[in-house]
């Protein structure tokens, strides 16, 4: 469906994929709520439900695919049955819309990933049917039979017909209200009980076969385990059955399917809460029943992190008002960040909690080595809480050690807050945490290991996803790692994009030894050459065929000033990392024969890409290096991310601090030319408009209103010609460059290319593509109100450049004008003579320059169509040549020896 043919709609309901019944009685009592709304259905469902579905829902109901609908259109947004981002994937485009108002009704816990949602409400329930039967209890609406008979077909799924012990009184009040509005409890039998088919019979068989019972601290758990080479329909369904078959408590039912591992588990003790299990593997639901989906990892591997994380839950949990470090050392945040630097080396502090001085409430969380950073660069007059970690998390006084262990090692946060009544009573640091874990290892579950639960392998995506030919590359380097006893690693945006599946050919190798020796060697075994380039460390090794590897020694970088360039020391890879400027930047799969591909993620990085968002890895990052801000935006734009918080507040620092005055034009210059580069540039050039870069570039870079307007019609021009297919390809940035001075005089825009830094060639381009591109509108509306040849526009728009005449086009949107330059581009500018010099010198023409008269007399014609043939061309050619006008243009005495000028 086109994009004009897509559906308005300011109003919709929409729930989770693979959405439940649940879900779809809830949309249903939703859209009572809501009148007028559009019901968006994400495109997957439970088999069961999928036919119900079909059959009577879709045609009752009026369901819409997302695909059909104008998802900028939306105004406010009900989210029925979750609230989390990442489980309404297929309405993400609208949670971006400026002004979207959010309403979620939904009776699972709180995650990180939750949607802020200004209405609504939110109860753990049986069912979010069950909440929204009351809401219309409550407004006095009265729904049709077959709207009772839907609605009430989510609670008795989500409670297991009332048998669940998250079952509350709740729910037999609603199913009550809606039994007396003609629910019909037959209807809701044959969907609810389903009988398994003869294959499911023998899966639940091979389940039962293989159930073992484990003692976790007194209570008694059960796993049990199938394999298949297939899906399997109503996998929840059988896992249910055994459970009531064999009155079992705890049950973990895995199934290995296709290339994963599926997890439904189902609780009815209190000791065991399977939702934060399941959520800890990426899935998710209630502390009686939840399921996960798990890719990447054995069978075997599940099972062992499964029976960690139970020995971790089901262990007696510390309570941290009982480990905390009371009375913690704070820092006011109206304290410098040298006196906060003072603060934490008087106390031997790694970090400190900054706290608001009137009302206690924490404000963030300060490292000291940031804060002894943010001194050497001259900052310490800061007030500190412009550096502190801001994205932070704290614990209650009554909260469990699992909670402490999950900040700590999960997250890498270094000191955990604790806050009653919103003040800080306490903290929990990295080195509390060991000291408790010594005598408990079991009690760390192993997704939360700082190595094992971050390193993942990925040879078969780099398989799938890189060309054969690269791949064999990175192993032939891997092997003479191995030869030579160094680690080799590819780093940085190659392995971000492997993940985003994203091309990349740029290969960055990053060696723990001499970077240089190695990449001699790789030169001479793969019969390259190298050129080193000793001050880094580093060396170009460039193949047949001119494919170039970048390797480096592992280094860590350190700036001795704000916007300086970096000082170069031998490190490992884990600083080399850390020296990078984004968390998606700071990846690195190894290259090794024992451990190609073996994913290494210290930063989380792997989290933020799920996220999708953009992350700096410390907050003196835009202080070190500013062109990182813009940067930032590049990445933000071109990956779909969103700038966090933390991020956000760090480049507004920097730009307040006058950092990117400091930078020089050069450098500037290199990052706006990749950033003008970009498919979506004129995005690029609002966020840093809002971030206000570009005034702190330069006063004249403003983007008003006119010069917007102008870059948007340049990305459709750019966008209009790249499906041209020509081989010339224009200089986007300079097009966008150009936008930016529009309106400029001539002093104000060479004092742009000055602060740039742009050669002098390049600036008198630039100069003089203005005035050209001027000159050439003026002679063009000459040229349209006589309304002259067509070989007249030609000759006016030769002597332009590709990037003039698009300009000109993004600059006019006349229909006839852009016709005119249209026809321009896409045909006059190819065709070609079909006579050359030769022919003229054979009519017997003297050299000279006649020879360039006559042709472009000739090219007239055959623009104008007057002679489209060669023998047309000859015979006019043949006419002009007799013409003594023509032999009289400054004739020179003709050189037997050299032939005539070319066409």
């Amino acid at each position: 469906m086109k994009a004009q043919e897509k559906r308005s709609a300011p109003l919709v309901v929409t729930t989770h994929a693979n959405a439940d019944f649940d879900a779809l009685s809830a949309m249903i009592a939703a859209s009572l709520l809501y009148p007028g709304a559009v019901l968006v259905f994400p495109g997957s469902q439970e088999k069961n439900l999928r036919h119900f579905f079909i059959q009577s829902a879709m045609y009752m109901f009026n369901f819409q695919n997302a695909k059909d609908i104008d998802l900028g259109s939306v105004q406010t947004l009900v989210l029925v049955d979750t609230r989390q981002r990442s489980r309404v994937a297929h309405v993400a485009q609208a949670l971006d819309n400026p002004g979207l108002t959010v309403h979620a009704w939904d009776h699972h816990p709180d995650t990180d990933d939750d949607v802020p949602a200004s209405q609504g409400k939110v109860l753990f329930w049986g069912s979010t049917a069950t909440i929204l039967t009351h809401e219309m209890m409550a407004r006095g609406l009265t729904p049709s039979a077959d709207e009772a008979t839907c609605i009430a077909l989510g609670i008795y799924e989500d409670t297991g017909s009332f048998t669940f012990n998250s079952t509350t009184p709740q729910d037999f009040a609603a199913a009550a209200w809606l039994l007396g509005h003609g629910m019909d409890v037959t209807v809701i039998s044959d969907l609810i009980t389903r009988d398994l088919s003869a294959e499911q019979i023998a899966l639940l068989g091979q389940m039962l076969e293989s159930a073992q019972s484990h003692d976790i601290r007194g209570v008694p758990v059960v796993v049990s385990e199938i394999s298949t080479d297939s899906y399997v329909n109503d996998f929840a369904l059988l896992a249910h059955k055994l459970l009531d078959m064999e009155n079992l408590r705890v049950l973990f039912a895995l199934g290995r399917m296709d290339d994963r591992v599926h997890l439904v588990a189902r609780s009815r003790s209190p000791e065991v809460d399977v939702g934060r299990i399941c959520a800890s593997f990426g899935g998710g639901g209630h502390a009686s029943a939840a399921s996960a989906s798990i890719k990447d990892r054995t069978l075997a591997q599940v099972k062992d992190e499964l029976f960690a994380l139970l020995n971790a839950q089901v262990r007696p949990r510390h309570n941290v008002r009982g480990i905390m470090s009371r009375n913690p050392v704070t820092v006011e945040a109206t304290a410098t960040t040298a006196q906060a630097a003072e603060i934490m080396a008087r106390y031997g502090l790694k970090a400190a909690p900054i706290v608001d001085g009137a009302s206690g409430a924490l404000v963030g969380i300060l490292e000291h080595q940031i804060a002894d950073k943010a001194v050497g660069h001259g900052l310490g007059e800061t007030p500190c809480a412009e550096y502190v970690m801001r994205g932070h998390e704290s614990v209650s006084p009554e909260a469990e050690l699992y909670d402490v262990t999950e900040i700590i090692l999960g997250q890498g946060q270094r000191l955990v807050p604790v806050l009653e009544d919103g003040r800080v009573v306490g903290v929990i640091t990295r080195t509390d945490l060991i000291n408790i874990l010594i005598d408990e290892p079991a009690r760390i579950p192993e997704n939360l290991l700082p190595d094992r639960g971050r390193e993942r392998n990925i040879t078969t995506l780099m398989r799938e996803r890189l060309p054969a030919g690269i791949f064999a590359l990175l192993a032939d380097a891997g092997r003479l790692g191995d030869t030579l006893g160094v680690a080799v690693y590819a780093v940085g945006g190659f392995v971000r994009d492997i993940l985003l599946g994203q091309p990349n050919a740029d290969l960055d190798l990053v060696v723990e030894g001499d970077g240089i020796a190695f990449a001699r060697a790789l030169a001479e075994a793969l019969h390259g050459r190298v050129r080193p380039h000793r001050k880094f460390q580093t060396a170009v090794v460039v193949l047949p065929g001119e494919r170039h590897i970048d390797v480096a020694t592992a280094r860590l970088e350190y700036y001795k000033y704000p916007a300086a360039l970096p000082t170069v020391e031998l490190s490992s890879i884990k600083m080399d990392l850390y020296r990078r400027d984004f968390t998606i930047n700071a990846l690195a799969v190894q290259l090794n024969a024992p451990a190609l591909g073996r994913l290494v993620d210290f930063f989380g990085a792997q989290r933020d890409i799920k996220d999708r968002a953009l992350r700096v890895l410390h907050s003196l990052s835009f202080v070190e290096d500013p062109t990182r801000i813009l940067r930032a935006v590049r990445f933000a734009m071109r990956y779909d991310l969103r700038i966090g918080g933390q991020t956000e507040r760090l480049i507004r620092n920097a730009v307040q601090l006058g950092l990117i005055q400091k930078l020089s034009g050069a450098r500037l210059f290199n990052e706006m030319q990749l950033l003008l580069e970009e498919k979506n540039a004129v995005g690029c050039l609002r966020l840093l408009r809002q971030f206000k870069v570009l005034r702190a570039m330069h006063p004249l870079l403003t983007l008003a209103p006119a010069q917007e307007e102008l870059a948007e019609e340049i990305a459709k021009i750019l966008e209009w010609h790249r499906m041209l297919y020509q081989d010339q390809a224009p200089r986007r940035w300079l097009l966008y460059f150009m936008a930016l001075a529009n309106g400029a005089e001539e002093a104000d825009a060479r004092s742009l290319a000055g602060r740039f830094h742009m050669s002098t060639r390049m600036e008198d381009e630039f100069i003089a593509l203005r005035a050209t591109v001027n000159e050439t509108i003026y002679a063009f509306k000459m040229w349209r109100h006589r309304q002259g040849p067509p070989s007249e526009l030609y000759f006016l728009l030769e002597k332009v450049p590709v990037e003039g005449v698009l300009y000109f086009m993004a600059r006019y949107k006349q229909e006839d004008v852009r016709k005119a330059l249209s026809l321009y581009l896409t045909q006059m500018r190819t065709q070609t003579l079909d006579i050359t010099g030769r022919d003229l010198r054979n009519l017997g023409l003297p050299a000279g320059p006649a020879y360039g008269h006559i042709l472009d007399k000739v090219r007239a014609a055959m623009i104008d169509g007057r002679a489209s043939c060669r023998e047309d061309q000859l015979a006019l050619a043949r006419a002009l040549v007799a013409d003594p006008a023509f032999r009289g243009i400054e004739a020179a005495p003709p050189r037997a020896a050299r032939p005539g000028p070319k066409a």
